[in-house]
């Protein structure tokens, strides 16, 4: 087999990083920031034989499409901020938490243009609220301000461990990836969000629920895979199984377009 070919039947995945604008990583001037990427994500996509690629936050459409070009899948990451709720049509409450506005407008600009295309989209945690916001969803702001007898979504030990279970409807997307497509069913997932979808966006499906009603994850509308988890399945894997379900189907959904 050429180079040529073995090349041609990698799966390369991109990954949206976070930003610091200065604030917790030292940096030399004071008008520069720092691109990274907790390790977690592009572990959790290697160990199953594709390549990570840490994505640049480029703000023009016709780089953001040079991007895409060349990648297979999208994964939206989470972080440790809120999305401005400017983007869909709210004033701040004052518990929104820290926003990054051009992380948000990155995400929501190479989301929906990775979407015309039918790539392939996984969105983790504030990935997958950008998903929502992308499609004329909106979200609450604050969870215990706004639904203050919901559960904690804000774990205190270990989010390598599950703390609550979700309940995933029968002929959801997300009960195929796990198997179990014709019944009712639910997993238990870990918790680290103080945001969470409100309004569901256009096309898209809820696909599981806590016990509380707050929506956990969101799928569609795409021939391809476009889903949004609210939790991290990437601290999860490989020790339970669902998790490494859902990569898989990601990874197997970029697959397709070789």
């Amino acid at each position: 087999m050429t180079k040529a070919k073995t090349r041609s039947k990698l799966i390369l995945i991109g990954i949206t990083p976070d930003f610091d604008p200065g604030e917790r990583i030292p940096v030399r001037s004071p008008d520069e920031g720092t691109v990274y990427l907790k390790d977690r994500y592009y572990r959790a996509v290697s160990e199953l034989g594709a390549i990570p690629v840490i994505l640049p936050m480029v703000a023009k459409p016709r780089l953001i499409e040079g991007l895409l070009d060349r990648l297979d899948g999208l994964l939206l990451s989470g972080g440790g901020f809120d999305i401005h709720p400017k983007f869909y049509g709210e004033e701040p409450i004052p518990a929104l938490g820290t926003v990054k506005e051009n992380r948000t407008e990155f995400e929501l600009e190479i989301f929906r243009l990775a979407l015309r295309r039918d790539l392939p989209v996984l969105g983790i945690c504030g990935g997958a609220q950008a998903i929502n916001v992308a499609l004329g969803g909106t979200l609450y702001q604050d969870l215990p301000t706004q639904r203050p007898h919901s559960i904690s979504h804000q774990q205190t030990f270990s989010k390598t461990r599950p703390s609550h279970s979700v309940t995933v409807p029968a002929g959801t997307t997300l009960a195929a990836i796990l198997g179990r497509k014709r019944s009712e069913h639910t997993i238990r997932v870990n918790s680290t969000h103080h945001q969470a979808v409100k309004d569901v966006g256009k096309g898209l499906v809820v696909n599981a629920v806590a016990a509380d009603g707050v929506i956990e994850a969101i799928a569609g509308p795409a021939q391809r895979l476009v889903l949004g988890v609210q939790w991290h399945p990437e601290m999860l894997v490989p020790d339970h199984a669902d998790q490494v379900r859902l990569f898989r189907a990601f990874l197997a959904a970029a697959k397709k377009r070789h």
